[in-house]
């Protein structure tokens, strides 16, 4: 057996408070099944190799030429996998609203001119990314970007900060949306945590 070093997080929120837009059993299968399977393949991945068990989530990311070859694309994918959803729960709530006078407000107001421009621009990108990845608002260079990656590529291994971030694989949303990937993105603008975004965003620009 391998050394459990990583564990599943607890979900910030009940598993069926993002509906409508977000249905219980999707956040039941999407945390308990594949988020979970990320971690359990994470751990498998790093039994062979002890002084990285100690490592965190984000140096791994973050140092991807030091991961010996032989398990470098299992913690791209799996160590990716983690942080990805770890991230990706940590936005999510209903009924917080996009505040125009907030500091990420402000500045998405500045490089956007409109939340409409904002929402345009990241659902085009989530909506054409070809197969299975992400869509992200980021921090780069501490100027906003959207940006996206394949797979579970993540952005901490680019030297960006997420603010945003929305899974596009079909596990996702395909049992409440089928194949209308843009009717899932529209949604997911109801349940992004501005409040939360906007931490991320005043506690890291600089």
């Amino acid at each position: 057996m391998y050394k459990m070093t990583y564990e599943l997080i607890k979900l910030p929120f009940e598993t069926n408070s993002l509906e409508p837009h977000m249905d219980k059993e999707t956040v039941e299968i999407h945390y308990g099944k594949h988020h979970q399977g990320y971690v359990d393949k994470l751990n498998k991945a790093l039994a062979k190799y002890p002084e990285l068990e100690e490592k965190t989530i984000e140096w791994l990311l973050k140092n991807l030429s030091k991961i010996p070859e032989d398990i470098r694309q299992h913690i791209i994918n799996n160590a990716g996998g983690v942080y990805n959803h770890n991230f990706f729960w940590s936005i999510l709530k209903k009924d917080i609203s996009f505040n125009p006078k907030s500091e990420i407000g402000k500045e998405i107001l500045k490089k956007y001119t409109t939340f409409e421009g904002f929402k345009e621009e990241f659902t085009k990108k989530a909506t054409t990314l070809f197969g299975s990845g992400w869509a992200w608002l980021v921090l780069d260079s501490n100027k906003l970007r959207i940006v996206e990656t394949q797979n579970q590529d993540s952005v901490i291994s680019k030297n960006m900060i997420p603010l945003i971030a929305i899974d596009v694989w079909e596990h996702a949303y395909y049992l409440k949306y089928k194949n209308l990937r843009p009717e899932y993105i529209k949604n997911f603008f109801n349940i992004i945590n501005w409040e939360k975004v906007d931490e991320l965003f005043t506690t890291r620009k600089n």
